[in-house]
């Protein structure tokens, strides 16, 4: 993509998401992430009614009785996005491609995190550890973070969503919010990196996929092409049967990550490219407050 051509674009996401950011978003946002990032301040000696899990070990040991840490709100919360680029989001059948309303959404929460006075960062992804960008405030940060979005060339064209939840317990030290935005074609098992990371850090997972994803249209031979694997095939949609095993596959599929999501206790939303993502974010923004 050419930069004046890039240039124009991003301008065209920051009219439009920073609108979002400041018409919509603004109050669900700070209603169900502030409060999340809580910095260590002291121990106590524990008191009826406290949560069992903030009991200081060491501390209890030492003296023979109870001690629970004591922890305060941070002033800012550090806000990381985790940007699946692996090539089976550039599908599109509908409204926008996959990868459009990735980048829409990412932009959106971007800005929501600066008009809160929080820091923002990007963990750019495939089956590696594409790009890292470090939190950090401002507009002319949150340009830069669109800009990549919409023209970064990923060296891999598959996906592994445990390697960025891994990299981000590790890069990340203090408690932060990390949207995962993907389509979550992962065929790995990523429930364990994903039950981690949560421990440590506030997770909410987005899921962005196309109609036909879900179900195929009855269009007769059609060649299909898979993305990251470069495998071509034809399949013949006119016939009942090839619909049917398509659709178990993806009911399968959608079946296995709501378990993780479940058993990981991570927030989630999935939202069709021909739906109204700010509606779908709202609804998940307004479960957590």
């Amino acid at each position: 993509m050419e930069t004046v051509e890039i240039l124009k674009r991003v301008r065209q996401i920051e009219i439009k998401t920073k609108g979002l950011s400041n018409n919509i978003f603004a109050g669900e946002y700070h209603s169900a992430f502030k409060g999340r990032g809580m910095a260590f301040s002291e121990v106590r000696e524990y008191q009826y009614g406290d949560d069992i899990r903030d009991i200081e070990w060491n501390v209890t040991a030492r003296f023979n009785r109870p001690y629970v840490k004591v922890f305060e709100e941070e002033r800012e919360l550090t806000v990381m996005l985790l940007v699946d680029v692996s090539k089976s989001l550039d599908f599109g059948t509908t409204r926008q491609y996959e990868r459009d309303m990735l980048t829409e959404i990412a932009a959106t929460l971007a800005f929501s995190a600066i008009q809160n006075n929080d820091k923002i960062g990007v963990i750019f992804f495939s089956d590696r550890i594409e790009k890292f960008i470090p939190p950090k405030k401002g507009r002319k940060h949150i340009l830069y973070i669109i800009r990549e979005l919409l023209d970064f060339q990923p060296q891999s064209r598959r996906t592994s969503i445990g390697l960025p939840l891994e990299y981000l317990t590790q890069i990340i030290k203090r408690r932060c919010t990390a949207f995962v935005l993907s389509d979550f074609l992962d065929t790995g098992d990523f429930q364990t990196a994903l039950t981690i990371a949560n421990r440590k850090h506030d997770i909410v997972a987005i899921r962005i996929y196309d109609r036909r994803m879900a179900e195929l249209p009855d269009v007769g031979l059609v060649k299909v092409y898979d993305a990251e694997t470069m495998h071509e095939q034809y399949l013949d949609t006119g016939s009942r049967a090839v619909r049917k095993a398509h659709a178990q596959w993806w009911n399968k599929l959608s079946g296995r990550l709501a378990d993780t999501f479940s058993n990981s206790n991570v927030d989630n939303v999935t939202i069709r490219t021909d739906q109204d993502y700010v509606s779908a974010l709202m609804t998940l923004f307004a479960k957590r407050c």
